[in-house]
C-alpha cells in the first residue's frame, strides 16, 4: 500500500545522491587545495597557530609512536619467519627476504600506518572539529576575522600528515632492520647481498611510487575526516556523517593501492 505521505520519485532520489556525492568529493578536493595554500604562506604561522600547531604534532605523534613501532616490529618478525620457513620449504630460500620488505615495507606497513593514524587521530580530530561547528565555534570566528580553516583545521591537518609519514618511516627502518635480523642473525655476513638486494627492490622507479603512495595515504587520512567534520549540507534527513567520510577515506586509500601496485608490477 503506499504511503498517503508524497514521496520523491526514483529520479529524483537518484540525482539527490549524485548531488551529494559530488558536493562531498568538490568539497574534499577544494579544501586539499586549500590546505595546500596555507601550508605554503608565511601569514598561516602566526603565535596561535604555532602553539596550536605544536601542540597537535606533539598529540597526534609522541603517544603512538612507540606502541605502533612495537606493533610493526612484533608483524616483521612474525611475517619474516612465515614466509622465511615457507621458503625455505619450497626451496626458494633466496626470494624470502626479497618477498619479505616487498610484501612488508612497500605495501604493508603505509597502508597500516595509514589507517592507525586514522582511527586515532585524524577521524577523533575530525569529530571534534564537527563539534566545533555545530556549537557555533567555527561562526564565531569567522565573524570575529578570525580564519576557521587556518586556526582549527590547519594545525589538525598538517600533524596528521606529519604523524602518518613519520610512523610509516620509522616503521619501515625498523622492519629492515628485524628483516636482516630474521634471516643472518647478529651477523655482518650477509650485509652485502643485503644490501644488493635492498638496491634491486628499491629501484628509482619502486621508491619514487613509494614515496608518492605515503604521501597521498597521509593527506587522504588528514583532509577526508576533516572535510567531513567541517562542512555541513543542510540537509537533516541525510547529513555528511563521519560514516560518509570514512566510507570515501577507505575508498581513496584503495584506489592508491591499486595505482601503487600497477606502477609497481605492471
Amino acid at each position: 500500500m503506499i504511503s498517503r505521505l508524497p514521496g520523491l520519485s526514483l529520479p529524483e532520489r537518484a540525482w539527490g545522491v549524485v548531488r551529494r556525492w559530488a558536493l562531498a568529493w568538490w568539497r574534499i578536493l577544494y579544501l586539499g587545495a586549500v590546505v595546500c595554500v596555507l601550508v605554503l604562506s608565511p601569514s598561516s604561522y602566526g603565535k596561535v597557530t604555532r602553539r596550536a600547531l605544536a601542540r597537535y604534532l606533539y598529540l597526534d605523534t609522541a603517544p603512538v609512536l612507540l606502541g605502533f613501532t612495537v606493533l610493526a616490529a612484533l608483524i616483521s618478525l612474525v611475517l619474516t619467519r612465515i614466509v622465511v620457513v615457507t621458503a625455505i620449504s619450497y626451496g626458494l630460500s633466496r626470494y624470502a627476504l626479497e618477498m619479505v620488505i616487498r610484501v612488508l615495507v612497500l605495501e604493508l606497513i603505509p597502508l597500516t600506518a595509514a589507517l592507525f593514524v586514522a582511527m586515532r587521530c585524524t577521524i577523533p580530530n575530525g569529530t571534534q572539529l564537527a563539534l566545533l561547528r555545530q556549537s557555533g565555534h567555527l561562526a564565531r570566528l569567522s565573524h570575529a576575522g578570525a580564519d576557521p580553516v587556518r586556526v582549527e583545521l590547519l594545525p589538525r591537518a598538517v600533524a596528521g600528515v606529519f604523524a602518518c609519514i613519520t610512523l610509516a618511516a620509522l616503521s619501515c627502518v625498523v622492519a629492515l632492520v628485524l628483516a636482516y635480523l630474521g634471516v643472518y642473525g647478529f651477523s655482518l655476513a650477509g650485509l652485502p647481498s643485503y644490501t644488493r638486494m635492498f638496491g634491486h627492490v628499491f629501484a628509482p622507479a619502486v621508491t619514487l611510487v613509494f614515496v608518492m603512495k605515503t604521501v597521498l595515504f597521509s593527506l587522504a587520512v588528514a583532509l577526508i575526516p576533516m572535510a567531513a567534520g567541517l562542512y555541513d549540507t543542510g540537509e537533516r534527513t541525510q547529513p555528511d556523517s563521519e560514516l560518509g567520510g570514512l566510507a570515501r577515506m577507505f575508498a581513496v586509500l584503495l584506489l592508491i593501492e591499486i595505482v601503487s601496485l600497477v606502477g609497481n608490477y605492471y
